[in-house]
């Protein structure tokens, strides 16, 4: 693995072949300080019965970032004696061997025993190593790239448990380790408060958009009937241009965007990868070009994808493999229709017309045959803007996690490289420098 690249190493630091950490910290092989490491033992699926005796701790129950997803895990019915060496202790470090090869974690512990499977490195470590600590490091982008540089092989990469334990690392003294944990744990305990309160208004926006697209509640102020409509009632429906019409060899550089399936995103258009025409074929196939408020439909495959046309992509077009929809706007508002068209009652009921045997498909005529129900233009306004100020909210709270996100990745490159210290003179130190804001 090639150093972190320094001008100079400072008084008080050193130099290692992962970069420049402090003088006092250690630079050695896992092996010194690792009490015993095994490979996970193998079964036959002969073996699983959702009410066994055991869990079995796959690659696939943790993510890239050291998560463990142990609800998932299958279960098989096992003679525990014979298995008694294998089965995890709280406080195991786990890496994966094979496949995705380089995943790390620690067990907490769990209700019933578990074993870790074939594909996963178990270590045991003496008390000089807080295993919250090398999860963090091996979990960081350094750190990942320093497991990875123990793979082996060619399509099948594998890493060996005895190169594992040969591995050096940075490792202060544990008062460190702890403090460095700690802090780190911090921000992932605010990290979770995030993702559970992100959770917690999708689950309200569902439910509000589950009451308010269907007519269920009667939004305040407003009464009457809601009216059914046909799609083609209240919307002009267009496909794109065919394939005569436009061909990849007319693609430039720069130019006028072209939408295509592949841009139709949860949350709207995706602006990357976009092909572009020329001025001269934007202005021959004008007859294809975008309105704000209009509505793209894949044609093909995914039926039920939908976006809605924003400003920013006012006067783009759209493939052959789309087909756009433009909202009357007497009849009907199109953020309310693009609400409506993500919910799952609708998508379900587009993925029921298409036609095709081996790929799902969409015409004008089907599209335009849709039964939509609709309440006067000024409720669904109403409804519309009531939905938009909670994607508003939502974006907000995913745009603070991230930036807290980015926070944690910057304070992990500056505590578990030294750069920062939480300990000075083998105390620590009584107020950090570096507070957590959001």
């Amino acid at each position: 693995m090639k150093p972190l690249r320094q001008s100079s190493v400072q008084a008080g630091y050193k130099q290692t072949e992962v970069g420049v950490i402090p003088e006092e910290w250690a630079f050695e092989p896992l092996r010194f300080h690792t009490l015993s490491s095994a490979y996970g033992p193998r079964f036959s699926g002969e073996h699983y019965d959702e009410r066994g005796n055991i869990a079995l701790l796959r690659t696939t129950d943790l993510d890239d970032e050291g998560n463990l997803f142990l609800a998932q895990m299958p279960r098989a019915k096992l003679p525990l004696d014979q298995f008694k060496a294998h089965i995890l202790l709280p406080g195991d470090f786990l890496v994966s061997r094979s496949g995705t090869c380089g995943l790390s974690t620690v067990f907490p512990g769990y209700e019933i025993p578990v074993l870790p499977g074939a594909f996963l490195i178990r270590l045991r470590f003496a008390s000089s190593v807080h295993v919250g600590f090398l999860k963090l490091y091996f979990n960081s982008e350094f750190g990942k790239r320093h497991l990875q540089s123990l793979t082996e092989g060619g399509v099948q990469k594998n890493i060996r448990g005895s190169a594992l334990v040969e591995l050096s690392f940075p490792l202060p003294l544990p008062l460190e380790q702890r403090a460095i944990a700690t802090a780190l744990d911090d921000v992932d305990g605010l990290l979770g408060g995030m993702d559970r309160l992100i959770a917690k208004k999708r689950d309200l926006k569902q439910a509000a958009m589950q009451q308010l697209l269907t007519g269920q509640t009667c939004f305040p102020g407003f009464h009457g009937e809601w009216e059914v409509k046909r799609l083609g009632e209240i919307a002009d429906i267009k496909t794109g241009p065919f394939g005569s019409s436009l061909h990849e060899s007319d693609y430039v550089q720069d130019g006028t965007p072209i939408i295509t399936v592949e841009h139709l995103g949860e949350f709207g258009v995706e602006h990357r990868n976009l092909p572009m025409v020329s001025d001269h074929d934007r202005q021959r196939l004008r007859g294809y070009s975008l309105e704000v408020g209009d509505i793209v439909f894949s044609r093909v495959g995914s039926v039920d994808r939908n976006a809605l046309i924003r400003p920013s992509e006012a006067g783009w077009l759209f493939s052959g493999r789309l087909l756009r929809v433009r909202p009357d706007r007497d009849k009907a508002f199109a953020q309310f229709l693009s609400y409506q068209f993500h919910g799952e009652a609708f998508k379900g009921l587009v993925r029921s017309v298409a036609v095709g045997q081996t790929m799902a498909c969409l015409n004008t005529q089907i599209l335009k045959g849709i039964i939509v129900k609709l309440p006067s233009v000024p409720e669904q306004t109403a409804i519309a803007k009531v939905l938009t100020e909670m994607d508003a909210e939502l974006a907000a709270l995913e745009q603070r996690r991230e930036k807290t996100r980015a926070l944690k990745q910057a304070m992990m490159q500056e505590l578990l490289t030294g750069r920062i210290r939480l300990v000075e003179s083998g105390k620590l130190k009584v107020e950090s420098e570096h507070s957590v804001k959001t």
